[in-house]
C-alpha cells in the first residue's frame, strides 16, 4: 500500500501519465514497414502468432517492421532488463551477499522458484539468475537489497524509463509478476538498446547455461530463450517473459549481415509461436537483406 499511495503521488505531481493496457484495436493487425525502405512490402512477411511486435535497426532505433508498436501491453519478465539496469546503475558492489527471504517468495502468480529461503548468493549470481533463467526470487532480493528497498528500486526503476524516453512504460514490481508492468514495442526497442550498452546485461542474458553454488551444493541453471543455443543466431542480448496476462514474449538483439537489429515479440500464445515467430523474422530479414536496408537510409546516422 506504500508503494502505491508514493506512486499515486507522484502521478499526482505529474512526474508521469499514467497508462494502461489498451484494448484489442482492428488496426493493430495491420502489418506496417518503414517508408523510406525502398521496394520492400509487408505483405512478404509471413503470418506471425504475437499479437503485437516490431523490428529496429539498432543503430538509429528506426522501426523496419512493426505491428501494433505503439500498443500497451504486460511485459511480464522482460522487467528484469530494467531491474539489472537500475542495480548496475547503483556501482553496487557485486560481490556482496544477498540473501534470499520469505519476502521474496511468490505470493501474486504462487511460482516456484529452485532458490530456497536463506540461500545466499552474491549480487552478480542473483543478476546472473535474473537475467539468464529469469529467477524471480533473485529480481526481488536485489530489489530489497537496493538503498531505499523496494519503494525505492521501483521508483528508480521510472525514472530511468523516462530518462531513456519510455513513455509508455510502467513498473510496480522488480519482477514482472505484476500485470502493471506495461510497456509498447516501440518502447521495448528503446529498453533493449539502452540494456545493450551493458557488457554483463549482455554476457548474462546471453548465457547458455552456468552453475550456482546454493549452500553446500550446486544447482545448474539453463537460459529461458532456447533461440540463444542455435547456431542460426548470433544473440547479443535476450530476455523472456511470461504470465498469463502478458502471453509469450521475447526481446533480442541479434547481429543479421554485421548489423545489430532489435527484434520484440509481444503476447503469444505459447512459446513455440513466440521462437517460431523469431525465425520467420529473422528468415524474412535475411531474405529482404539487412544491409541494404541501412545503406538504404533506414540506419539513418547511426
Amino acid at each position: 500500500m506504500k508503494l502505491r499511495s508514493l506512486l499515486s503521488t507522484l502521478l499526482s505531481l505529474g512526474c508521469f501519465h499514467a497508462a494502461q493496457p489498451v484494448a484489442a484495436d482492428p488496426a493493430a493487425a495491420v502489418v506496417r514497414t518503414t517508408a523510406a525502405i525502398p521496394g520492400i512490402d509487408a505483405r512478404s512477411l509471413p503470418a506471425l502468432g504475437s499479437t503485437a511486435f516490431a523490428i529496429a535497426h539498432q543503430n538509429s532505433g528506426e522501426l523496419i517492421i512493426e505491428r501494433g508498436a505503439d500498443r500497451v501491453l504486460p511485459i511480464a519478465s522482460i522487467t528484469k532488463l530494467m531491474t539489472a539496469m537500475v542495480v548496475l546503475d547503483a556501482g553496487l558492489g557485486l560481490s556482496e551477499g544477498l540473501t534470499v527471504t520469505r519476502a521474496d517468495i511468490d505470493t501474486l502468480k504462487g511460482t516456484g522458484s529452485r532458490l530456497p529461503i536463506g540461500a545466499r548468493l552474491s549480487r552478480e549470481q542473483m543478476l546472473l539468475l535474473a537475467l539468464m533463467s529469469s529467477e524471480n526470487r533473485a529480481a526481488s532480493a536485489l530489489a530489497r537489497h537496493y538503498p531505499g528497498g523496494e519503494v525505492a528500486f521501483i521508483r528508480a526503476m521510472n525514472v530511468k524509463a523516462r530518462l531513456i524516453g519510455l513513455d509508455d512504460t510502467r513498473f510496480f514490481d522488480s519482477t514482472g509478476l505484476d500485470p502493471r508492468n506495461v510497456s509498447s514495442p516501440r518502447d521495448l526497442v528503446r529498453l533493449v538498446a539502452a540494456a545493450a550498452a551493458y557488457p554483463l546485461i549482455r554476457e548474462f542474458s546471453t548465457a547458455d547455461e552456468r552453475d550456482v553454488r546454493v549452500g553446500k551444493g550446486s544447482l545448474r541453471y539453463g537460459n529461458s530463450n532456447s533461440l540463444v543455443r542455435s547456431p542460426e543466431w548470433q544473440i547479443g542480448l535476450s530476455k523472456t517473459g511470461f504470465i498469463r496476462e502478458a502471453g509469450r514474449c521475447l526481446v533480442m538483439q541479434a547481429w543479421m549481415e554485421g548489423e545489430p537489429v532489435i527484434i520484440v515479440l509481444m503476447n503469444a500464445d505459447s512459446r513455440w509461436v513466440r521462437n517460431t515467430d523469431a525465425n520467420k523474422l529473422r528468415e524474412w530479414l535475411q531474405g529482404v537483406g539487412v544491409q541494404r536496408i541501412a545503406l538504404a537510409g533506414v540506419a539513418g546516422g547511426g
